[in-house]
């Protein structure tokens, strides 16, 4: 499980907005402009805008 003081820290590195941990799809997700989805791979947030799924 990805540690929530960590997803409070982090903000999306495409445009800076809110993130939110998605622990069903196994993502964070951006909440903020650009709604990119990161994937979360054995616990650890995979934060770079390559990876992202773009909406």
């Amino acid at each position: 499980m990805v540690d929530e003081e960590l997803i409070e820290l982090l903000v999306c590195p495409n445009c800076r907005g809110p993130i939110e941990h998605r622990s069903e799809q196994q993502a964070i997700v951006c909440v903020g402009e650009c709604g990119y989805v990161y994937p979360v791979v054995n616990d650890i947030p995979h934060m770079l805008v390559d990876e992202a799924t773009k909406p």
